[in-house]
């Protein structure tokens, strides 16, 4: 009897435990600072979260489908830069350089994709080698200096308000929504976790295995494309050197969520809460006027502990 509760205890912390986790630390920072439950700073937490936590979901795609994307940094550099180039005042309308951002992100994830299927190359390799190209394409693309005088219209993605929420929130909300119905509603969501938990046996099964690998890639790095236009956006310029370990940011956040490295297993709701685990802690240590080097330390004592966690519930 006592077995069995011992047993239920764990399944249930195993379940939400992660959102335990969110809402304990919310209440220690706002026992902590009267400034962090404020309207307000929730929604400079949400904007501020908003880039890593498209950047998050994206990457859980390919997670799941037993991969790793290591280059998401580097492809949000490169598709802000190729999207400011075309968003000067005056020359084309707002849905080209939104297009040709998220294509360029499509595209790089889809050459990640087909290396990694066809190639044969280990995902950890392909998108570390990707990591290097897609910089050296941004610094490239834009002679190694910021892409400058964007149009309202395109800053507004980034900076603008709509019913007094900020645009990349409502962004970060829309990709959640989508993101959420495709991994749970749709045939490619069930392949992909079929593909992450056992390829060969997916295989046998008839899935295509390459083609749901492909989508994968493809998404995460669309989705990175998005982020790279918020990011020109909101700082008003393409940077060529944006981006820079946004990908580990990314990652620990999937890792602190739930998604299990071995793949097959994770949720779109783990991600957003692993997102929002770092985007609170690091607000509240900044409203605590804590260093940002005790934040790192933070975050890194809590992604090998998220670690150790998937470990145990793996076993």
């Amino acid at each position: 009897m006592n077995l069995t509760k011992i047993k239920s205890s764990s399944g249930y912390f195993s379940k939400y435990g992660i959102f335990i986790a969110l809402l304990t630390i919310c209440i220690i920072l706002s026992v902590a600072t009267p400034y962090f439950f404020t309207a307000q700073n929730i929604l400079i937490v949400l904007r501020q979260v908003s880039i890593n936590g498209i950047l998050a979901i994206g990457v859980t795609f390919v997670i799941i489908a037993g991969g790793i994307d290591l280059s998401l940094g580097s492809v949000l550099a490169l598709t802000g830069v190729v999207a400011a180039s075309f968003a000067h005042p005056g020359t084309y309308a707002l849905i080209v350089p939104v297009m040709l951002g998220i294509l360029t992100g499509v595209i790089i994830g889809a050459i990640n994709g087909l290396t990694i299927t066809l190639g044969k190359v280990a995902p950890f390799i392909v998108t570390l080698g990707m990591m290097t190209i897609a910089r050296g394409l941004a610094l490239v693309w834009s002679d190694g200096r910021p892409v400058t005088n964007l149009s309202p219209a395109f800053n507004y993605i980034g900076g603008g308000d709509f019913l007094h929420i900020p645009v990349p929130i409502l962004l970060f909300v829309l990709v959640i929504i989508v993101s959420a119905v495709i991994l749970n509603y749709t045939r490619i969501g069930r392949y992909i976790y079929a593909v992450g938990g056992n390829e060969n046996a997916a295989r046998a099964s008839g899935i295509r295995v390459s083609g749901v690998k492909l989508f994968a890639y493809m998404m995460c790095s669309g989705l990175a494309g998005l982020a790279g236009i918020i990011l020109a956006s909101r700082i008003t310029t393409g940077q060529p050197n944006a981006g820079i370990a946004y990908e580990l940011d990314a990652i620990a956040a999937v890792v602190i969520g739930g998604t299990s490295l071995l793949g097959g297993r994770g949720s779109i709701a783990g991600t957003v809460v692993g997102v929002l685990i770092i985007g609170v802690i690091n607000n509240g240590l900044d409203l605590l006027n804590v260093t940002s080097y005790y934040q790192q330390i933070i975050k890194g004592v809590i992604i090998v502990g998220a670690v150790l966690l998937d470990r145990k519930n793996a076993q």
